[in-house]
């Protein structure tokens, strides 16, 4: 868990790569916002 900006760069960086950022998440996006980043990690990893 890193800073958006840092996670903007990283982004950047990595061919293929897709960023989502949860508006108002904390540490812990991926667990508050499971409902929505449980689907999406799937489309991703099936791609």
């Amino acid at each position: 868990m890193v800073p958006s900006i840092l996670s903007k760069d990283l982004h950047r960086r990595i061919a293929g790569s897709e960023l989502v950022i949860y508006p108002d998440s904390g540490h812990g996006g991926i667990f508050q916002f499971h409902q929505q980043f449980i689907p999406e990690a799937v489309e991703f990893l099936r791609r």
